[in-house]
């Protein structure tokens, strides 16, 4: 059985390219995922290869930093450099990616779990334009 998930913060956007066979998009970026355990903190940064219309998703929503979810599988290979050295690589073939958090790369503000952050002047988080605040002593409706 080969499947791994996992959960991490993107290092840098994800680059895109396209085959030119029939123009399928491959999105290629790292993600940081911390490693539990130990009393020393490790942090691995797993390469993920992603195609089709997700890794043009990928593309528009994701951004450096943003939080991510990925369920694919590994997948070996190798390369000589151009030094003539052989090069193993390990990557993430993404069957799946959730955007834990998201927004378009372009949009001015950021967005965490689909939501816009409203700030005020002094920098706290208010309440998302649309709902409204609870009492601790209100009961929740539902």
């Amino acid at each position: 059985m080969n499947s791994v998930i996992l959960i991490g913060r993107l290092t840098r956007d994800p680059e895109v390219r396209y085959i030119s066979d029939n123009q399928m998009a491959v999105a290629t970026f790292t993600i940081a995922i911390d490693r539990v355990g130990g009393k020393e903190k490790k942090t691995d940064f797993p390469r993920i290869t992603v195609f089709g219309k997700q890794a043009e998703n990928c593309e528009r929503f994701l951004a450096k930093g943003r939080l991510v979810g990925v369920q694919g599988r590994l997948q070996t290979g190798s390369y000589t450099n151009k030094d003539g050295i052989t090069v193993y690589t390990t990557d993430v073939v993404a069957d799946r990616v959730e955007f834990l958090q998201w927004g378009d790369k372009g949009g001015s503000g950021s967005m965490e779990n689909g939501f816009q952050r409203q700030e005020d002047t002094k920098g706290a988080v208010g309440i998302p334009e649309g709902f409204q605040a609870l009492d601790d002593d209100d009961d929740i409706p539902f």
